[in-house]
């Protein structure tokens, strides 16, 4: 019952071999990747506006010209990030460049960074999208909270139904959001330059102590620099693009970072123009909707357009953290499960969890963006900064052509994420950023400690030194039919093959081929420690164990009916802790809980026997 729900929630299984087929075009990938980065002009302009308000109106208007140091700014990512993408065709996230690059410290600090600030950003631009709605409908603020919850819920399941489906939903309302911005910054100026609109610049009314004016000043660049969260998605996406991966993931980069910095300039310009400050209820761009395009419904679409986009801005991490986690998960620091691919072709699990973070960092912040905004943006730029500084020990090591070229630009990025960082970090820590400065070393060790128990657990069951013994001396009758699934070849795998075969000299070892690598590892370890017994490889188009090791029992009592099948014996290494659990997976148990209700084709009860192996720390 439960897989009939899961399917007609999530669609049909989808084959492995269907993967090349789910690729993204560069008009859904820039739906998908950019919805962060070009929601940002949304709530960033105001970000900046509010803090420089605290000196006065008169430093309001300085709020341009930090607008257009943020543009200078995402133009020497942007540029840094494309090299990015051409020198890791298959996928450059700043994790896999600085961990390649400057060690596993740094490549954990900067998945750490990462994951944090993927979470935020589904906190933050799902809390601004209802802020848009509550300010074109004030009495929807009491359900400001459930409403972000029922939007992660909603884009969860899009992202859950597979990549090209969620790249076709979430298309259309990224477009309308660019086209309405669009037409609204056209209007604007258009409506600005016939006079249709007065020009009301903001007065000049209390003028700041200077120290004070300068700290404020350094705040609200702080502030404005979210407008460049999300920049990195698609660099740590490419192989979610269409052929030519790299060249198609760069096109796609550079028109992200062209449409952001004119839509950023276009917004905060008008603002400047027709003295539009922050209000307590109404964010500026529904402000500045109503100056331009009146209350009708042109104004109601650019709202809805805003909110859509805002919800959608979440996708940037439903794409990025889930990738992020498996790629952690195979390199041992996050729990295998996490590197596990659905039915639907994505990583179902990491779009799980980070739905639950992201919902109880909503509830915990009382979905307001304002209080969660502060603790923005310093993950992303510590991640930009060990990004770029992996990127020039990659060219000096390379000494390609044009190297020196590559990592003076990469080298630029990195100086300037750096001290960006340091003025965030000074000027917001606090406010709310000093959790995250907490919270990055916590998760790291977090990490670390993950990778030293996997490195435990394969000391203690791997087969080096270990001599192969005689089976001469177990059983030679086929008094049973015993099968022995087997998820890989360690010490806990042998005892259960050497105990099936002392019940049987009628032994056959089951591996359901989910990883070809590790598939290609068994069958070459086999001649030497498999003995006489058979190996069976099954194949698994959609990624499932339980089915094809179900189908394979069928087929043993279809062939041999006399016989049946007595015995499934199922080994399983017991870790020295209970919450070491949680980091394997739990294959055996759910194999052994489904054939505890399931009987053979004949009617008869199947013999379980399971096999524990104890790790002993």
């Amino acid at each position: 019952m439960l897989d009939r729900i899961a399917r007609s929630l999530l669609g049909s299984p989808l084959p492995t071999s269907e993967e090349v087929h789910h690729r993204l075009s560069k008009i859904q990938a820039l739906a998908i990747f950019s919805s962060d980065a070009l929601s940002s002009v949304a709530y960033a302009p105001e970000e900046i506006m509010l803090v420089l308000v605290l000196g006065g109106t008169t430093l309001l208007r300085l709020s341009l010209p930090i607008a257009l140091c943020i543009t200078t700014l995402l133009a020497i990512v942007a540029t840094s990030y494309y090299q990015t993408i051409h020198g890791y065709p298959s996928g450059g996230g700043a994790y896999i460049v600085a961990y390649d690059n400057l060690g596993t410290w740094s490549g954990l600090i900067a998945a750490a960074a990462l994951l944090i600030d993927y979470v935020l950003t589904v906190a933050v631009s799902i809390t601004a999208g209802v802020a848009a709605i509550t300010s074109a409908f004030p009495n929807l603020q009491s359900l400001a909270i459930p409403i972000a919850l029922f939007a992660i819920m909603l884009i969860a399941w899009g992202n859950l139904r597979g990549i090209r489906e969620s790249g076709t939903l979430f298309s259309i309302p990224s477009y309308a959001f660019i086209g309405l911005t669009l037409l609204l910054i056209i209007t604007g100026l258009t409506r600005l330059l016939t006079g249709s609109l007065i020009h009301t610049p903001i007065p000049a009314v209390t003028d700041s102590a200077q120290p004070l004016a300068i700290m404020l000043i350094l705040r609200a660049f702080a502030s404005g620099t979210t407008a460049l969260t999300g920049v990195e998605a698609i660099s740590n996406g490419v192989m979610a693009f269409k052929k030519p991966e790299a060249d198609n993931a760069g096109k796609t980069l550079i028109a992200m970072a062209f449409l952001l910095a004119l839509m950023f300039i276009g917004i905060v310009f008008l603002t400047n123009q027709f003295g539009i400050v922050p209000g307590e209820h109404e964010t500026i761009v529904s402000t500045l909707g109503r100056t331009v395009l009146g209350n009708g419904l042109l104004y109601l679409l650019f709202q809805g357009a805003t909110a859509m986009i805002l919800f959608l801005a979440a996708n940037t991490s439903f794409a990025g953290f889930p990738r992020l986690a498996a790629i952690l998960a195979k390199d041992r620091f996050l729990p295998r499960q996490l590197a596990s691919v659905g039915d639907r072709l994505v990583f179902s699990n990491g779009i799980l969890v980070l739905a639950v973070l992201a919902a109880a960092l909503v509830v915990g912040f009382g979905g307001n963006p304002h209080r969660l905004i502060p603790l923005y943006a310093v993950g992303v730029f510590l991640s930009f900064t060990l990004s770029q500084a992996g990127m020039v020990r990659l060219w000096s090591h390379r000494r390609g052509k044009g190297w020196v070229w590559k990592a003076c630009i990469n080298g630029l990025g990195a100086i300037t994420t750096g001290i960006v960082l340091l003025v965030i970090t000074s000027t917001k820590f606090i406010l709310g950023a000093w959790i995250v400065v907490v919270l990055i070393p916590i998760l790291v060790g977090i990490l670390y400690t993950i990778k030293q128990h996997y490195l435990r657990v394969a000391e203690q069951l791997t087969l080096k030194d270990l001599i192969p013994k005689k089976w001469s001396n177990l059983a030679r009758a086929k008094r049973h039919k015993v099968i022995v699934p087997l998820s890989g070849l360690h010490r806990g795998s042998l005892e259960a093959l050497r105990f099936a075969r002392s019940l049987s000299k009628d032994v056959n070892a089951v591996v359901v081929d989910i990883d070809p690598e590790d598939t290609a590892r068994i069958k070459e370890l086999w001649p030497r420690w498999g003995g006489d017994v058979k190996l069976t490889i099954l194949d698994s188009p959609y990624r499932s164990t339980i089915q094809p090791l179900l189908s394979y029992l069928d087929v043993i009592d279809q062939h041999e009916p006399e016989r049946g099948l007595a015995v499934v014996v199922l080994p399983q290494f017991i870790p020295a802790k209970w919450w070491h659990t949680l980091l394997h997976n739990q294959t055996a148990k759910l194999f052994k809980r489904v054939l505890l209700y399931r009987r053979d084709l004949a009617g008869a009860d199947r013999v379980l026997i399971d096999v524990p192996y104890h790790l002993h720390h």
